[in-house]
């Protein structure tokens, strides 16, 4: 078509018989395409607009990144406050259980040092006072250190073994001491440090009077003024003159068994008082109805008299 030609454009109506015809030139032909390129850009600018204007309001100011940064860093702290909180806990918690465990060890030792001291246990064999000490050969691979379960939980087992051993221990301590007592109560050796027998249980001609008379009690000789002992653990009954005695003490011993120690220079217990054995409980003298310095030791069970001597040679327990 040629720049000079004209194009025309024909408009129908509703009415198919009625039409108009627009005839378009050159110049309005380009006027045209310059009115619809217009519109084209208009809107894809506006479009463009709209959507940086929506990225715009998408996107945080800086103040509020600053107050969400803020928001987090006081949720971590909170986190960290809470963690350390319960670590604490479980540090305080497993710090009174060995505060615990320390102390029950201190009373096994102390258990421990008296079947020491009381020769149960051999002292240079278990030494209480020292570390128990161990060793063995060092392990190529590097250690690793216990997690808080893993030592809650060897807490849980050494208390344990701990209380095992409190037990056999308490035990061991209680037969012990009943050891201790029944030899404490054992009647044996005889009531001087230092003398001879001077005249044996059973009938004598009497020093007095040359008779044939009883002797419920053996004598025993030596030096005035020296010990006499008690043969076994006990509680004083009687303790000062009687007739024919002299100066006597009297010592109940439980289960019916009672010693007495006669013509006594100075009486060293009093009634009531409890003695151990080979405890000093009088020295020897003369006094009563004696020819000399000496102990008459008798030995009673159950109201009956018994020979001392079966007592004086009687074996150690």
């Amino acid at each position: 078509m040629k720049p000079d030609d004209d194009m025309n454009i024909i408009l129908v109506g509703k009415n198919h018989g009625k039409s108009r015809v627009l005839s378009i030139n050159g110049a309005r032909a380009g006027a045209l395409l310059v009115l619809v390129m217009s519109l084209l850009i208009g809107a894809g600018w506006a479009g463009y607009q709209v959507a940086v204007q929506q990225a715009s309001a998408e996107q945080p100011s800086e103040s509020e990144l600053v107050a969400d940064w803020q928001l987090r860093l006081s949720e971590q702290k909170a986190d960290l406050a809470r963690l350390r909180e319960n670590v604490q806990q479980q540090v305080d918690a497993l710090t009174l259980r060995l505060g615990e465990i320390q102390g029950r060890l201190l009373r096994l030792d102390a258990l421990g040092q008296r079947f020491v001291e009381s020769g149960l246990v051999a002292s240079d064999e278990f030494d209480f006072d020292q570390p128990a000490a161990v060793g063995g050969p060092e392990d190529t691979l590097s250690g690793e250190s216990y997690s808080a379960p893993q030592l809650t939980r060897m807490i849980a087992e050494m208390e344990q073994r701990i209380e095992d051993r409190e037990q056999q221990l308490r035990l061991l301590d209680q037969l012990a001491s009943t050891q201790r007592l029944e030899d404490e109560l054992y009647v044996e050796g005889r009531p001087i440090t230092w003398g001879w027998l001077s005249s044996k249980y059973g009938y004598r001609s009497d020093p007095f009077t040359g008779k044939r008379t009883w002797h419920a009690g053996v004598d025993l000789a030596g030096k005035e003024g020296s010990d006499i002992i008690s043969v076994a653990g006990g509680v004083v009954t009687y303790a000062g003159e009687r007739y024919g005695y002299g100066n006597l003490v009297e010592i109940d011993h439980g289960d019916g068994l009672i010693t007495r120690y006669a013509h006594c220079k100075t009486v060293k217990v009093a009634v009531g008082d409890v003695v151990q054995k080979g405890q000093v409980v009088a020295l020897m003298g003369s006094t009563g109805r004696s020819t000399g310095p000496h102990v008459h030791f008798e030995v009673i069970r159950n109201g009956k008299s018994e020979n001392p001597e079966t007592y004086i040679k009687r074996a150690s327990r």
